[in-house]
């Protein structure tokens, strides 16, 4: 992959469908334009700051695995093997199946015979009892059909995500330049109130809400990180496609909210979970809201598909990693002999996923995935400060300025949405704490039985 490629990448792990239902969320915490606004700002910046953080660790590190790399470096093999522990099971592989499962609910708004909650078959198996509706059916298959695409060959793969992503940027920039319309005709009566009167402002929780939400719809722009060996030139391209990518992101999403904005009053958007179709409805004739309703949906569909397809192809490039470092099942470490490529690892994670689907567990492991990756976002951002402090002389191709203010502001910020979290729901806290402690044993079984499948010329500061 190249700079362009690999930033599409970045794109398309990212727009799927939080920027068309998270908007309304948001406005229930904060019904005001120019607040709902600043927090959308507000969460881009920080996640710019973090790809900023992640260029100059995976220039640094340009290997295959993204975090769990980086915090073997900076930390040792145990803190990375609970990241990519946690990575597999629940971060990318619940990840997966949450954004399958979104797909099939929009496919079957689009195609009735595949509606999300219409029963196909049911499965006795020896200890539960699996009704499979057709919504599953289409997850499933969605994901294996993908799964398959990105295990055809890189160069593959590489184009067809690079074209997703073409199809998602005109997407949102047609939806832009309509709201741009519809706000010129309206002259923009919708906007306001931009801000709260004095005496009115939401309390801090509420601010706090607003960002977490937003937070969730940038997730995946660290993709590039993880495929670091499949970028031509990444010592130099890793820094340049996450910033890209990241602003393109932000740029888009503040153009989509202006369009809400625009299209929506607040009271209206408070709330709704699809705000983008309410949006593009109101735009439109209402004897016509039927039609744009469905060919919304359409789009919403071939935008998740994109999104899905991306991360399925970024996630297996983690525990890749950790199995070619003897962390894993050894399998899953080897590359396909002529496309050279971890098909195995693909396999591995859209088995979870697909489970994860068909059990429906993926939805009581979604509410824990932030918590996962706000604490080891959190990690991340400080490792760049302790690898300068434990390898000054290390070369760095890329150096993040100021110097350690962003990886302070990201780590803190990060920290901080974790200790939110666990403060507001301490038992979801406590469930994903247990999620991430239970790689603890495992660490120890591959640990003991560690035979790297292949030996890096580097020496690892984890391996000391």
């Amino acid at each position: 992959m190249g700079l362009f490629e690999s930033s599409a990448l970045v794109i398309g792990s990212v727009i799927g469908s939080g920027i068309f239902m998270t908007s309304g969320l948001i406005a229930g915490f904060l019904p005001y334009s120019g607040l709902m606004m600043a927090t959308w700002l507000i969460a881009g910046m920080v996640t710019m700051i973090g790809a900023i953080c992640y260029g100059e660790l995976g220039a640094m590190f340009p290997r295959a695995g993204g975090a769990y790399v980086f915090l073997r470096e900076a930390y040792g093999r145990a803190p990375a093997f609970l990241y990519g522990w946690t990575f597999f099971f629940v971060i990318g592989g619940a990840g997966i199946a949450a954004i399958a499962a979104g797909f099939a609910e929009y496919f079957g708004a689009v195609f009735p015979f595949a509606e999300n909650t219409r029963e196909l078959i049911t499965l006795n198996l020896p200890l539960m009892r699996i009704d499979v509706t057709a919504g599953q059916l289409i997850a499933v298959t969605a994901t294996v059909g993908l799964t398959y695409f990105n295990g055809m060959g890189l160069r593959r793969s590489v184009h067809g995500q690079s074209v997703f992503t073409i199809v998602r940027i005109i997407i949102l920039i047609a939806l832009i330049a309509a709201g741009v319309s519809f706000g010129i005709k309206t002259r923009a009566a919708n906007m306001g109130p931009l801000l709260p009167s004095a005496g009115r402002w939401p309390n801090w929780s509420a601010f706090g809400a607003g960002l977490i939400t937003a937070f969730w719809a940038f997730d995946g722009w660290y993709a590039v990180s993880c495929t670091a060996e499949e970028i031509r030139n990444p010592r130099r391209n890793i820094p340049r496609s996450l910033a890209l990518g990241t602003a393109a992101v932000l740029v888009l999403y503040l153009g989509v909210n202006i369009v809400y904005s625009m299209a929506l009053p607040m009271e209206q958007m408070r709330g709704i979970v699809r705000v983008g179709e309410a949006a593009v409805s109101a735009m439109f004739e209402q004897s016509a809201s039927g039609l744009v309703a469905l060919a919304f949906s359409a789009v919403v569909a071939l935008t998740i598909f994109g999104c899905l397809s991306a991360n399925i192809f970024f996630c297996a490039r983690v525990p890749y990693a950790m199995a070619r470092d003897g962390l894993f099942f050894r399998s899953l470490g080897v590359l396909h002999p002529l496309r050279q490529i971890p098909s195995r690892a693909l396999w591995a994670q859209a088995a979870v996923s697909i489970c994860l689907i068909l059990t429906g567990t993926f939805q009581k492991l979604i509410d824990y995935v932030l918590f996962g990756l706000v604490f080891f976002f959190a990690a991340t951002g400080a490792a760049v400060i302790v690898l300068r402090r434990k390898a000054p002389l290390a070369e760095r191709p890329y150096r993040l300025r100021p110097y350690p203010l962003l990886p302070l502001v990201f780590s803190a910020v990060n920290a901080a949405i974790f200790i939110a979290l666990a403060v507001e729901h301490p038992e979801q806290a406590i469930v994903a704490a247990g999620m991430i402690c239970s790689g603890i044993p495992a660490y120890f079984l591959w640990n003991r039985r560690r035979n790297p499948i292949r030996a890096e010329a580097e020496g690892r500061s984890g391996d000391r």
